[in-house]
């Protein structure tokens, strides 16, 4: 069998679904290969999305930062010789992967594990002299433990479903297993980071970009955290998660299965909220099979499910964190630029009055039949008016989705047009040492390619 585990998973009701969820990964003896090898695929897509986004505004003033608040350690910031403790290095490198929206996200979830998992299990598993299939492992087990729990809600009636809400408490379960913690540890780690996790107080009614965006970054080092103070004796509220109203156990702790999430997980081509990439596919699909240019397109129509409609969509959005959220922007931008003007996004394209003034001649609207879709998928159906004649496409599944997936090429590409900025040498060896790591490479050969740059 590819999955064995110490002892046969039981979940008496009456046990609180954090230690459940805890005995589950101590549970884990070995992991199937195939899930290390999407544990690689998103490493490596992790990786190359943070390396364009340690260039961006948060991404600088995170790095300038943390060494006030947490002062100097061991663990490395990726792409520089900067050390830090582990939580601060996890708050860094998270930034970066989350700052452009480039990273990968998960449908059951909505919402983005890898941003906040590999990056914490990257910084422990320098000091903890991790295997490259233990780190592996924890990035597997952290990604489960995360879309269990954010799987579990109802997703159509909470307030948001910002990821920092609940990355915290897989981090904690990730980086707890990783250390060696006992399942009690584990257990209120998890329940200590969901306890403490960010507010995102300002999300759903703000309409300014910000840095700040779904709080990956400061739930990432909270997970971290809460793991060293349910280890020195601190003890969260273990039945966090048996709220029946809030959540449901049975998606939470039961079927499991030999699938794991992150087998199921969807990348991006497009550094922008996923709920526009549906769009984004079908117009330029359109424009492609009109013959029409920006100027040619006299109007457009996304019917789109009703919680898109609840972006900002800016036509003209002052900031790039703004520019993300708005789909109208983002789909004139591919139409006037091209998809790769998404990869990642160009801060001078947000005074461009071609795409602003195309933006401006894009219509949204709620389709009834969509009206159930979300979270299970993100379509739209676009309608293009151009050169006196009209037509609509469907995209139920945008591309990246596991039914639309991009190949092992695309990947590639993606990630070597974001590690531009690296020299190609270092470019080079972190695929090598990924795409090896478990195999013939270890993690210090991993840590040591990202800490190649100057």
């Amino acid at each position: 069998m590819d999955t064995t585990r110490k002892s046969k998973l039981v979940t008496p009701s009456g046990e609180c679904s954090a230690s459940v969820l805890a005995a589950y990964c101590n549970g884990i003896a070995r992991l199937p290969a195939g899930a290390h090898r999407c544990a690689r695929r998103t490493l490596l897509d992790t990786l190359g999305v943070a390396a364009a986004g340690s260039m961006t505004q948060a991404g600088r003033a995170s790095l300038k930062a943390a060494g006030e608040i947490w002062g100097d350690g061991a663990a490395p910031v990726w792409f520089s010789r900067r050390r830090l403790p582990p939580v601060g290095s996890a708050f860094v490198n998270a930034t970066y992967a989350a700052a452009l929206d480039l990273d990968d996200g998960h449908r059951q979830a909505s919402g983005h594990p890898a941003a906040a998992i590999v990056p914490a299990v990257l910084a422990v598993a320098t000091s903890a002299g991790s295997s490259g299939n233990r780190l592996l492992s924890a990035i597997v087990l952290g990604y489960e433990i995360a879309v269990r729990i954010s799987a579990a809600r109802d997703i159509s009636t909470i307030r948001t479903t910002d990821t920092g809400l609940w990355c915290g408490a897989g981090v904690a379960a990730a980086c707890g297993w990783l250390t060696g913690q006992s399942t009690a540890v584990i257990a209120h780690a998890i329940a200590i980071a969901g306890q403490t996790a960010t507010s995102q107080a300002a999300t759903g009614w703000t309409k300014l970009g910000h840095t700040v965006k779904e709080g990956i970054p400061w739930a990432t080092a909270n997970g971290l955290q809460a793991v060293a103070l349910a280890a020195a004796g601190h003890r969260g509220p273990l039945d966090i998660l048996d709220e029946a109203a809030l959540y449901d156990r049975q998606r939470l702790v039961g079927n499991y299965s030999k699938s794991w999430a992150i087998e199921e997980a969807y990348f991006k081509l497009y550094s922008c909220c996923r709920w526009g990439h549906a769009a984004i596919d079908g117009a330029l699909a359109l424009a492609q099979r009109l013959r029409a240019g920006p100027n040619d397109i006299e109007g457009l129509l996304i019917e789109t499910f009703e919680r898109a409609l609840t972006l900002p969509n800016q036509n003209e959005p002052q900031s790039a964190e703004a520019a993300q959220y708005s789909i109208p922007f983002c789909v004139a931008l591919a139409l006037v630029h091209g998809e790769k003007a998404l990869l990642p996004m160009d801060n001078a394209h947000l005074c461009d009055n071609r795409v602003t003034g195309l933006a401006g001649r894009i219509r949204l609207s709620s389709a009834r039949d969509y009206a159930y879709s979300f979270p299970a998928g993100t379509p739209a159906r676009v309608t293009m008016t151009a050169k006196g004649k009209s037509e609509t496409i469907e995209v139920l599944y945008p591309r990246g989705e596991p039914q639309n997936p991009l190949t092992a090429r695309e990947l590639q590409e993606k990630f070597l047009k974001l590690s531009s900025a690296l020299s190609q040498e270092q470019t080079s060896d972190i695929a090598t040492m990924v795409n090896g790591l478990g195999i013939h490479q270890d993690p210090a050969a991993l840590i040591e390619a990202l800490s190649g740059s100057s």
